[in-house]
């Protein structure tokens, strides 16, 4: 999802990121017709704010022509959040990287335990080509 933050007048200042063939764009303030594209908008509500209305839009504009976007730490999100909240972040990130240390977590422990249960069948195994025969014994021990 883009974010962009609402200046007024049909305007919205947004980090244009990757926005042709994967080069970066600059922080940028553009009608609202060219920020969507033509898909839908939507207002997404921020409950608590720092900086609201003018401020925000003053912050917003104060970046303007900046080009240091990076998808990680510094993408449209992170502006806007930035912008309202005077910290940088980004759910959408967070969101990323809480689901790749899941799944990450737990292939790890999928591969452990496939590593433990060929281990174990090693051992298994091993113990029972070391087993005694239950036939007629020999004297001598067996650990």
């Amino acid at each position: 999802m883009h974010h962009g933050l609402y200046a007024g007048a049909g305007r919205v200042i947004h980090y244009a990121g990757f926005n042709r063939l994967l080069q970066r764009g600059p922080v940028q303030e553009v009608s609202l017709a060219r920020f969507s594209r033509g898909r839908p908008v939507a207002v997404q509500p921020h409950p608590s704010l720092a900086y609201s209305g003018e401020a925000a839009v003053a912050r917003a504009r104060s970046r303007l022509g900046e080009n240091r976007y990076r998808v990680w730490s510094n993408n449209c999100e992170h502006f806007v959040h930035w912008c309202l909240d005077g910290a940088a972040r980004s759910s959408q990130v967070e969101r990323w990287v809480l689901g790749w240390a899941r799944w990450n977590t737990s292939a790890a422990l999928t591969r452990a335990g496939q590593f433990a249960s060929r281990a174990w069948t090693r051992v298994a195994a091993g113990a029972a080509r070391s087993a005694p025969s239950t036939g007629p014994r020999s004297a001598g021990a067996y650990a």
